[in-house]
């Protein structure tokens, strides 16, 4: 954990946008684990999860940066270096 990430400036303060995966419970779908965009804040779920709504968001927006939404885990990963970042 803690490799070279080029993206880090981006990190912005944000409000998570939902209280649980925005997209889902738009929908009325369930997800396995949550992930927070670092950039806007956007809540989408995980790769595990069946719609992977916060790797969807990823391609849409470009907005490298999401960190675990799960309560007690505060890992950030960084998808266009493919790296663990340490949280703050």
């Amino acid at each position: 954990m803690g490799e070279q990430c080029g993206h880090l400036d981006q990190i912005r303060e944000v409000t998570p946008s939902a209280n649980g995966c925005e997209k889902c419970l738009q929908s009325g779908d369930r997800w396995v684990h949550l992930r927070m965009c670092l950039v806007c804040g956007h809540v989408g779920c995980c790769d595990s999860s069946k719609n992977k709504h916060a790797t969807r968001h990823f391609h849409t927006t470009a907005h490298p940066l999401i960190q675990s939404a799960e309560p007690g885990e505060g890992w950030r990963w960084c998808y266009v270096d493919e790296v663990m970042i340490a949280s703050a």
